[in-house]
This record gives C-alpha cells, sequence and structure tokens, in this order.
C-alpha cells in the first residue's frame, strides 16, 4: 500500500498547483465521485513544453494512454506515465478546458469559475504571469464519441475514493483543477472536490 507522504485538498471549483521532481508519484482522487479533473503538466526548465494531448495521442495512437503509457509533451518527450488507473478508466483528451468565453457561450452572463482560470491562477503561485493554456488530460470525464461523431457529455462514472497514480518522467509543475462545469452534466451539474496526493 502506497503510503501519502502529503495530501493537498482541491476544493470544489478551484485549482491547486505543485512542483514534483523526477520519479516522484502522485495520485489523484475523485473525493466524493462524478468529478472531472483537468490536469496540466508544464516542464520546470522551461514552461513552453508541456503535455500536449495530441502529441500524446499520436505517441500512444489511441485516444488516452492506458497504464504503462506515457503522456508526452509537445516536444514528444514523456512528461507523466500512467502507473494505475482505479477508477472506472473513462477519461478524455479532446474537449478543451472550460473558459470564460465557454460559460459565456452556455448563457452565463456573471462570472464563472473555470479550469483555465484555475489553472492560470495556479501556475502564478510560482510566479509566471503568462503561460500557454493547453488541451487538458481531463481526468474521470466522460465524454464518448458517438457513431454519428457526435460528443455526448455524460456525468463521470466515478464513485468516491475513485483515483489515477502518475509518475513524474520529468520534473515539473502540475496543476489540477476540479472542473466548476455545472452546466452541461459532466459533473452530475454539482461539482465536488479532488485531492491531490503524494506518494512516498
Amino acid at each position: 500500500m502506497d503510503r501519502v507522504a502529503q495530501c493537498i485538498a482541491v476544493p470544489a471549483r478551484e485549482g491547486r498547483a505543485l512542483r514534483i521532481a523526477c520519479g516522484s508519484r502522485f495520485r489523484i482522487v475523485d473525493v466524493e465521485g462524478g468529478q472531472c479533473g483537468d490536469l496540466f503538466a508544464y516542464a520546470t526548465a522551461d514552461i513552453s513544453e508541456y503535455a500536449s494531448a495530441p502529441h500524446t495521442r499520436v505517441h500512444v495512437n489511441r485516444l488516452f494512454p492506458r497504464p504503462g503509457e506515457a503522456f508526452v509533451t509537445n516536444r514528444r518527450r514523456p512528461i507523466l506515465l500512467l502507473e494505475r488507473d482505479d477508477s472506472p478508466g473513462a477519461h478524455d483528451m479532446l474537449v478543451a478546458a472550460c473558459d470564460p468565453a465557454r460559460y459565456a457561450a452556455l448563457g452565463i452572463a456573471a462570472w464563472h469559475a473555470s479550469c483555465e482560470e484555475n489553472l492560470r491562477g495556479a501556475m502564478r503561485t510560482f510566479g509566471f504571469d503568462r503561460i500557454e493554456v493547453p488541451q487538458p488530460i481531463n481526468l474521470f470525464t466522460n465524454i464518448p464519441i458517438m457513431e454519428d461523431g457526435w460528443l455526448d457529455w455524460r456525468p463521470a462514472l466515478t464513485q468516491p475514493g475513485d483515483s489515477v497514480t502518475l509518475r513524474a518522467e520529468m520534473d515539473c509543475f502540475v496543476v489540477i483543477s476540479a472542473c466548476p462545469q455545472d452546466i452541461v452534466p459532466i459533473n452530475n451539474r454539482r461539482p465536488t472536490g479532488l485531492a491531490l496526493e503524494v506518494l512516498a
């Protein structure tokens, strides 16, 4: 059983960041179940290098890695390895992070928390005011592709305590956002929290 060296609570609709060394392992936990998490990773040596969904799809030749396979950067270098998937296995790397324009298009006139703003705020804690916002690794996100090519926005299948475990393949900044989406049903329209656990 892995020992948890550090546990960072990620409240509903918020994001948290961690600097993690190459070879270190961490786990993203869906605390209450039914919650999506947008995961981002940037190389600490140069944040213009980051985990890239399109490059990863080419690297693994599928829509999402399986345990034992790596997420790679926009320079095609491994940055995170998916070690374990203790969840139903429904994840996404096609859908962009929610942002203010997305909520405006959904008819929300007032400010609404978003994964893009959570990412920017988390990276500011490391002193980075200007970052690229890449396609996220959408953990626990259940958006199957239908026969006619349409995307079906379905509730997450996770139960309380479901998790994924990853290993850093280079020194990196990791950001996880407990997705605030409450208009489409991916979080059952009731966002809840996640946990980021650093493993000993």
